[in-house]
């Protein structure tokens, strides 16, 4: 079983509170480092392995950089994502624009940066064309519809996912590149998400690896690189255990020889885009207990909502939970642990057995590392909180400050309202 430890403890937390009060996101960059680390190294095999770190799941340029650093590139799906890793210090193919139902902005955005393109449809070549120009490299997302099994309730299954392009409609792009003076090219699929069985993994490898021997079998083209996507998923709850990254590395490089060696396809560049696993367990969401409820429930009241970590509400996702200085108590206590909002679903646990908690304690919750505060929104009011980094000599830096009043208001003009 693996246990939930904390990088801190309930001193170091009611000192830090003192000068950035609760909630808050705190990552802990050390293990965030080694973690990227881990990744990399598992795949250092491979011809020029990247790992291109999903913007989406922690949308923060102190964190980009760091991972920057380390090696990584960025997965990008949005104008300003292309920005955030722009401002922290990457550039050209390091970037990768994966995006759907793209606007021309986008594009350009991209084309400025020299960033590999990632295209969700067919219909996209001309519209790409016209608004930006086709680059020296082009990617194409294959979507495998039913001849894959897989998915979930976060990226659908195959057939279902409005993702990607079809087998036919991949081999019709690439001649239409290749027409157009393409000469680099590469290829991307996403199948999954929060996936913790590693067979997967080698299964959407092997795929993979047919589909580029078919394409240079019938079209004469090269693939540069396959990008795999992210999915790889975390153990969210104590009794799971983390995906093996050397079973799937070996899985893959097993795959890897048989086919695109044996076929004279290599080199092959290897590229993933997880997001989740890099960043996911090593994020923490601080909240302080404001309220205690007993009527039909007994309820925990947070001064953190859903807008500060919306997956127990979308997903009925798990999330773990410290009762910060009471980790050795006994869990004899039953509770829903509920934020403020008008919605009956804003709870982070249902039917959680705890220690006795009491008003003023601090509650950690645990894996909130990705698509945390990245998801955070303003509904009844609510403000986004800040976000922190423990650095790895132990000292906190504050990497986004909390929202305010002002903010929230700034995008209005109360002008002429009195009359």
């Amino acid at each position: 079983m693996a246990e939930k430890k904390l990088p801190f403890t309930k001193e170091q937390v009611t000192e830090l509170i003192k000068q950035y009060p609760t909630p808050f996101h705190i990552y802990d960059e050390a293990a965030i480092r080694q973690n990227a680390r881990k990744l990399t190294k598992a795949f250092a095999w491979a011809p020029e392995f990247k790992e291109y770190f999903a913007v989406k799941a922690t949308p923060n340029p102190h964190l980009l950089k760091v991972l920057r650093e380390e090696g990584l590139g960025a997965d990008c799906s949005s104008l300003p994502e292309l920005i955030l890793a722009e401002k922290a210090g990457m550039c050209g193919e390091e970037i990768i624009l994966t995006s759907n139902d793209t606007p021309a902005i986008e594009f350009k955005k991209a084309r400025e940066l020299g960033a590999i393109i990632n295209l969700d449809d067919i219909s996209h070549i001309d519209y790409l064309d016209k608004h930006a120009g086709i680059p020296e490299m082009i990617c194409f997302r294959y979507n495998p519809g039913p001849l894959r099994d897989g998915g979930n309730s976060i990226i659908g299954n195959p057939e279902d996912s409005k993702y990607g392009l079809t087998r036919k409609q991949l081999l019709d792009a690439y001649r239409i590149m290749q027409l157009r003076g393409v000469k680099r090219f590469g290829i991307h699929t996403m199948v999954i998400s929060n996936e913790l069985d590693p067979n997967y993994f080698i299964e959407t490898a092997n795929m993979m690896f047919d589909l580029i021997i078919e394409i240079y079998r019938t079209l004469d083209i090269k693939i540069e690189f396959v990008n795999f996507g992210g999915g790889i998923g975390v153990p969210y709850w104590p009794e799971q255990e983390p995906v093996d990254l050397d079973v799937v590395s070996q899985g893959i490089k097993k795959a890897y020889e048989a086919k695109i060696a044996a076929n004279g396809l290599a080199p092959l560049k290897i590229a993933m885009e997880c997001g989740r696993m890099i960043t996911g367990p090593y994020g923490y969401l601080v909240s302080t207990v404001l309220h205690k409820k007993e009527i039909y429930k007994n309820y925990i009241g947070l001064d953190a909502c859903m807008a500060n970590l919306m997956r127990p509400a979308l997903y009925g996702a798990y999330h773990h939970i410290t009762v910060l200085g009471k980790e050795e108590w006994p869990l004899g206590y039953m509770y829903d642990v509920a934020g403020s909002l008008c919605e009956n679903n804003d709870k982070f646990a249902i039917n959680r057995k705890l220690p006795m908690v009491d008003i003023g304690d601090i509650l950690v919750i645990h894996d909130a590392g990705a698509h945390g505060h990245a998801m955070g929104f303003n509904y009844n009011g609510k403000l986004r909180s800040s976000e922190l980094m423990l650095k790895p000599d132990g000292s906190v830096e504050l990497i986004r400050r909390a929202e305010t009043i002002e903010d929230y208001f700034a995008t209005l003009d109360f002008s002429g309202l009195e009359k």
